[in-house]
Parts: structure tokens; C-alpha cells; sequence
């Protein structure tokens, strides 16, 4: 008598090697059938962006390739995650449910549904990890409590082991003498229309080839330099990798064990700072996760709870400003404009363009990480929470809302030489290096030989220099005053 079939529950884990759902059904001797369901209602506010429904459609075609070649096929199902797999159960006559582990608040609810859905039909689950070195409920600090700090966790997560990746045989695996039904991917119409996604491509190959061809790239030719090259967004200094992470084609624990192989290959662990430095990066990704599991509404509300009532100005023209590009600072509008054009944005430009946005400007920072959600094609809720909360100072280990960056002197530092502005803003290619990030200050008939009328080729700031620092400083004087008064009932 032949095994019931397993199914395996694809979400954040679109690859084949290193994934325990995958190799649990193997190990089952069933027939395999892998299955993906599209539950953006599950998902609410946090359903893929524009950007993220791009590169998912992506990889799902690759993954779909891959199972092809080991002779299995993806199942592709949209509605409630529940009610798609209760029913292919029932037609498949399963008898196992596979998947990996979320990290995500909806995604964990919707696990508990599936979980009791199916056990309440007599079909066994299990889980796995494997999108995280760590997992988050077995990371605690001294006193029992979630790591709110990143040092101090990073340096705890150093002291435990890293699991190797698993590996999977090739194949062929076992599959069902019949394939239940499911959805043509291009019935989804994942992709956004009138080519916005003309440039998505700069920002990597969906699937795990890509995923793997990237990381190869970047441990050879760019790991050992990542210190010193990370921060400029005018060279191809980091890794590329946070769409393939976020996706699933590629785990942490592959990531760890490439870098360390590389290193343990070169007699030094690890061989440079710059392995180093990004292995911490890792960390931070570990870090958002951590935080996201165990403050599971900080996507909506600040950690810092006093936060809640900060005196934000919301003012949709400066948004719309800030969103398209044009607020007036060269180093942030050239971000903005990489990632509408490209769905991915250097991560230092990512700190200045939320500084200004948040501080200089006065709004409310669910905005910024709602236009990151929707337009980057490695949104993951976790670190867009992260990340906007500390430029915000009201997350964890958030930078202090005293700590304005200066766009100026932050395109000067990291673009000295303004190749970064001159490809994003071209309009600005002719101002002098001297005054490319601050183009106000050039004089009218080097703006004249340029080309550039401000305020007509190009904006004048929203906020003029200095002054964005002391509306925030004055912003936060007053939120301190009036707090102050509502506790003590007096001035």
C-alpha cells in the first residue's frame, strides 16, 4: 500500500537546499507535493508591496524550474492559507503537512490555524527552522528577557553554534501518481503594470540560482573590502543578498557557512574585517527578527511606548516630495529615485532618507516604512520595522532623536565625488563636485554653465539647511515639556 502524500507549505523559504520542510518530507518516503498559497487577506497591511509581489513572481517561477528537474511540481493555490490546504489535504488524502517556521505575527497566527485545521482532520505537521541562525524564543538575555540591544545579543549569539546547512539529495524525488490542481503563476498578475518594473533587474535575479551566483560574487570579489566599501553607494560595495534572504532562496546558515569556508580556505578566521563586519550584518538581520517575534505589534506601534504620542506633522505634499525625489538634498532624492527605478536602495542612503523624512521634515515614520514596503524589493517586515524605528528613536537600540543626520555632509562623506548623485539626479551632472550635494551654494554662473535654474531644473530644499535640525530639536523640546506636565499635573 502505497504512503499518503506529504505536503510542504512553502512561504519565506523558496530553495531547495538547506530547507528542513523539504528534507522532512523526503525523509518520509512519501510523495512529495510542494505547495505555495498567495494569503495576502492573512496578511493585511503587510501583504507584498508592489515591488515584493515582482521579485516573488519571480521566484516562484524559478522554483518551480528547479522542482521540475528533481520531478515534482509546485502547486500554486490563492485564498485563505486554512481552507486551500484543509482541501488539498482531503483530495491529495495527505497525511503530513511540512513547513518553516515564520517569524512574522501574521504568519504565526496563521500557522496556529493551519496547525489545529489539520490535526483536527487527522493529518500529522511538522516544523522546521532554517530561515534564522538563531531561533528568536531560545535567544534570551540573563534575565530570561528578549535582547533589546544589539551588541549585547550579538555577542550572545556568537557564543552558540551555527548549524550546518542541510543537504538534499538530487533526485528524483518521490512524487503523486496524480498532481492536484493549481493556478498558472501568470494568472496572478503579480508584476506591476506600465513598466514601473523596467530597472527591478539591477537589483537581482530572482531564485536560488541567482541567489547562490550572488553570494559566490560577493565572497570572492567584494567581502574582503565590505568595511571600507559598504558605505558608498557609488561602488558595488555590499552583497545584494537581502532579497534572496528575505525570499527564502537563500538561508543565513548557507550565508555563514560560505563565509566561514572562504575563510577557514585563506588559514585566517576570518580572513578580513570586512568577513567580519558582514557577518554582523547577519546578525542585525537576526537581531529584527528577534525583536519582531517577541514585540509582535512594534510593525504599528513604537517600541519606546512614550513615542505614540510624538508631535508629528504629517504633511502629504512633503511625502509626496520625499517620495518621488525631489525634496532638494542631492544624496536623498538619488535614493529615492534608485529605488522607484530599481526597487532597492543603498543601506546608508536608507539611514539619510529616513533622518531627513522623520527629523528634518517632522513625519510620522509608518509612513517612510509604508513607501519602503511598497517599493523595495527586499521589504521584510522585520528589518523595515527595525530600520525606521531606529531612525526614528523609538525602537530598539534606536539611534537618539537628537542624532539628526545632515544630508549635506552625509553626501559629502559617502559620495565625495558625486558619482551617485550625478547617475540618479542627472540633472545635476554639471554642478561642481564641491557643491553637487548642496547645489544652493554654487555660484550663479557655475549653475548657469550647468544648466540649472533651482527651483525650476531642480527644487529648492523643503526645509532649508539648518533649520530641519531645529524644528526637530524644537519638536522634541516641546513633546518633553508637555509630557513632563502631564505627569506632574503642572509646569
Amino acid at each position: 500500500m502505497s504512503k499518503r502524500p506529504t505536503l510542504v507549505w512553502l512561504r519565506h523559504d523558496l530553495r531547495l537546499q538547506d530547507n528542513g520542510a523539504i528534507l522532512v518530507a523526503l525523509t518520509s518516503g512519501a510523495p512529495v507535493i510542494p505547495v505555495f498559497v498567495l494569503d495576502e487577506a492573512a496578511a493585511g497591511r503587510w501583504a507584498p508591496g508592489g515591488a515584493g509581489r515582482w521579485w516573488l513572481q519571480g521566484s516562484l517561477a524559478a522554483l518551480a524550474v528547479t522542482l521540475e528537474q528533481r520531478g515534482l511540481r509546485l502547486v500554486l493555490r490563492r485564498g485563505d492559507s486554512v481552507e486551500q490546504l484543509r482541501e488539498l489535504a482531503a483530495s491529495t488524502g495527505a497525511g503530513l503537512v511540512c513547513w518553516s517556521r515564520a517569524a512574522e505575527p501574521a504568519g504565526r497566527a496563521t500557522e496556529a490555524a493551519v496547525r489545529a485545521a489539520m490535526q483536527a482532520g487527522g493529518v500529522a505537521v511538522r516544523e522546521s527552522g532554517g530561515g534564522l541562525l538563531f531561533e528568536p524564543e531560545a535567544v534570551r538575555n540573563q534575565a530570561g528577557k528578549p535582547f533589546q540591544v544589539f551588541t549585547p545579543f550579538w555577542r550572545h549569539c556568537l557564543t552558540l553554534p551555527v548549524p550546518e546547512p542541510l543537504v538534499l539529495p538530487d533526485g528524483p524525488w518521490p512524487s503523486p501518481a496524480q498532481w492536484p490542481r493549481g493556478d498558472a503563476l501568470e494568472a496572478w498578475a503579480l508584476r506591476p503594470r506600465l513598466g514601473w518594473a523596467a530597472g527591478f533587474g539591477e537589483a537581482g535575479t530572482p531564485g536560488e540560482a541567482g541567489a547562490q551566483r550572488a553570494l559566490a560574487k560577493f565572497v570572492a570579489e567584494a567581502m574582503d573590502d565590505y568595511q571600507a566599501s559598504r558605505d558608498l553607494p557609488g561602488v558595488e560595495g555590499t552583497s545584494r543578498l537581502s532579497p534572496h534572504l528575505h525570499f527564502g532562496e537563500l538561508s543565513p546558515r548557507q550565508i555563514w557557512a560560505a563565509v566561514t569556508e572562504a575563510s577557514r580556505a585563506s588559514g585566517v578566521m576570518p580572513r578580513s574585517r570586512g568577513a567580519f563586519v558582514f557577518l554582523s550584518e547577519v546578525g542585525w538581520r537576526e537581531f529584527a527578527h528577534h525583536l519582531l517575534w517577541h514585540f509582535p505589534l512594534s510593525p504599528e506601534q513604537p517600541l519606546r511606548a512614550e513615542y505614540r504620542d510624538f508631535p508629528w506633522q504629517r504633511d502629504e505634499a512633503v511625502l509626496q516630495a520625499w517620495r518621488r525625489g525631489c525634496t532638494g538634498y542631492p544624496i536623498v532624492d538619488a535614493g529615492m529615485r534608485q529605488l522607484w527605478h530599481t526597487g532597492w536602495m543603498h543601506n546608508r542612503v536608507r539611514m539619510i532618507v529616513a533622518s531627513l523624512l522623520v527629523k528634518q521634515l517632522l513625519q510620522p515614520w509608518i509612513e517612510g516604512a509604508a513607501w519602503f514596503w511598497d517599493t523595495l524589493v527586499d521589504a521584510d517586515l522585520a528589518a523595515n520595522t527595525l530600520g525606521w524605528q531606529w531612525s526614528a528613536g523609538c525602537g530598539a537600540d534606536a539611534a537618539p532623536y537628537f542624532r539628526i543626520f545632515n544630508p549635506v555632509l552625509q553626501g559629502a562623506k559617502f559620495d565625495p565625488a558625486g558619482d551617485y548623485v550625478r547617475r540618479w539626479v542627472p540633472e545635476l551632472a554639471g554642478v561642481p563636485t564641491e557643491s553637487i550635494h548642496s547645489p544652493w551654494e554654487a555660484a550663479p554662473l557655475e549653475l548657469a554653465a550647468a544648466g540649472v535654474v533651482l527651483g525650476r531644473d531642480y527644487p529648492h530644499p523643503l526645509v532649508a539647511p539648518g533649520e530641519g535640525r531645529a524644528r526637530a530639536m524644537a519638536a522634541l523640546a516641546e513633546w518633553k515639556r508637555t509630557r513632563a506636565t502631564d505627569a506632574g499635573g503642572r509646569t
